[in-house]
């Protein structure tokens, strides 16, 4: 029997371990979509105790906490203490086997506050106070973290009408050496259907220094914003898609009736949100920008937990609504119309993969590896078994050698060994397939491949570091 997470967990023969240890492992991380507070990286906030740090805004861990029937107050409420809510953790934690939180755990345990120990209620109090006491290091600040954890750039995810003033803060500050840029999330412009949009568009129209009164003015306006994020060192845009959409017609006059308080049938709502993805992707081509595309979450299903906590509280669930023929379509605009961009494409829904790798082999470009590809395995699939069947599928379509790679899409600054995670996933199967003679056993080739997948390509796509391919 295999002691719990040791060195080689997850690789399962020596070619993995080979191609782990001495390829992947030393990799440095970028992690080029994620929900991190640039307050917080630029404050170099502390955390007080390891609730704070492992608990605070992690709805993957509420919603095991919340499966194991404790009351909310235990997970989201003022008025219980950190200690509480780390016990209630506790006792949920060991009933989730098989669940990736439990690995990305005592993964985090491991390698920020180098104890073994496995949670539980019995480990509880001895766990809170190794952590702690680490906490109180002033290595493991949240700049402590991400140095620690080795990671060279980070994109957070920010509003067009955000001042970044957090991005300007780090951008004038020498003493710390990651490099963090902002990505343009331009979802409320979307979300015309939704309430509040004539409130946001004052909002824009405030942070461009222009009134919004037509759809030619929310261009200027979105404009202008990007031009802002660009000079900050912008290098992505994404959107959060309950669908993607494709449908042609009359976007202005749909924008006015909108503002105007009119109702909008389904196809007036799709038509609008192609026009303004059409817009952008001829901006984000300009600029050189990539384009990720979020689809096939259900959002909000649970309305009376919607309305206590708002959004992104542990809520939502996968779509099933099948949108390839609306992908292609507006893929295929973009190109016709030299307005696509370097695309990702990311679904919810695990059954989706065969398509979005089908669909990206046909929008290919000179000098560009993996144009358009499908993003790693997103949030309910960003699990062992997801992770395999996404790579696997990816490499019985395309070019797995360019894949991007891990992101952590979260909001915890413990979160970057779910990198280490993707990364034994990914060696273990280059391994399986090596020792099954199903790929030869060059190690100069696979380790280069691994390090690629790793990092390299990232870099590459991106161009974080001036290294566009």
């Amino acid at each position: 029997m295999k002691t719990f997470m040791d060195t080689d967990f997850l690789l399962k023969n020596e070619t993995a371990k080979t191609l782990y240890h001495d390829y992947a492992a030393v990799m440095p991380v970028i992690d080029y979509h994620c929900h991190v507070s640039p307050e917080e990286i630029a404050n170099d906030r502390r955390f007080e105790n390891i609730a704070q740090a492992w608990l605070g805004g992690d709805h993957y861990k509420w919603r095991l906490i919340r499966a194991n029937g404790e009351d909310e107050k235990l997970i989201t409420g003022k008025e219980s203490t950190d200690y509480d809510k780390f016990m209630a953790f506790a006792r949920a934690l060991p009933k989730a086997i098989g669940n990736p939180a439990y690995h990305w755990a005592h993964l985090e345990l491991q390698r920020y506050f180098g104890c073994d120990l496995t949670l539980s209620p019995a480990t509880a109090d001895k766990i809170w106070e190794i952590c702690n006491e680490k906490l109180a290091d002033a290595g493991l600040s949240v700049r402590g973290i991400i140095t620690k954890s080795n990671v060279t750039a980070i994109a957070t995810t920010d509003d067009p009408a955000d001042s970044l003033e957090w991005h300007k803060a780090l951008a004038g500050d020498s003493s710390f050496k990651t490099k963090v840029v902002p990505a343009f999330r331009p979802d409320q412009s979307m979300n015309i259907e939704k309430p509040g949009f004539k409130k946001y568009m004052e909002k824009l129209g405030a942070s461009a220094d222009i009134v919004i009164n037509s759809l030619a003015d929310l261009f200027t306006a979105l404009k202008n914003r990007i031009d802002y994020f660009d000079k900050l060192g912008c290098l992505a845009a994404d959107h959060g898609l309950d669908y993607v959409p494709y449908a042609e017609g009359d976007a202005a006059a749909i924008f006015n009736k909108a503002v105007n308080g009119g109702s909008l049938t389904e196809n007036e709502i799709e038509t609008y949100k192609t026009a303004l993805l059409l817009f952008l992707g001829g901006q984000y081509v300009k600029h050189g920008w990539v384009m990720q595309l979020h689809y096939s979450a259900l959002r909000n299903t649970n309305t009376k937990g919607f309305s206590k906590l708002g959004p992104d509280t542990g809520f939502d669930a996968i779509s099933g609504r099948e949108c390839g023929a609306k992908i292609a379509s507006l893929l295929n605009r973009l190109e016709q119309e030299n307005s696509l961009p370097k695309t990702i494409l990311y679904s919810l829904n695990p059954n989706d993969d065969a398509v979005l790798q089908s669909i990206s082999g046909c929008f290919p470009a000179a000098g560009i590896v993996n144009r358009v590809q499908q993003g790693s395995a997103w949030w309910f699939n960003d699990t062992k078994q997801g992770m395999e069947n996404q790579i696997t599928s990816f490499a019985s379509r395309g070019l797995l050698g360019g894949f991007l790679g891990m992101l952590t899409d979260s909001r915890s600054f413990l979160s970057y060994t779910r990198h280490e995670y993707f990364r034994r996933i990914l060696c273990n199967l280059f391994g399986e397939w090596v020792e099954n003679g199903e790929y030869p056993s060059d190690m100069h080739t696979l380790g280069a491949m691994v390090q690629d997948i790793s990092y390299n390509n990232t870099n590459r796509y991106f161009g974080f570091f001036g290294d566009e391919n």
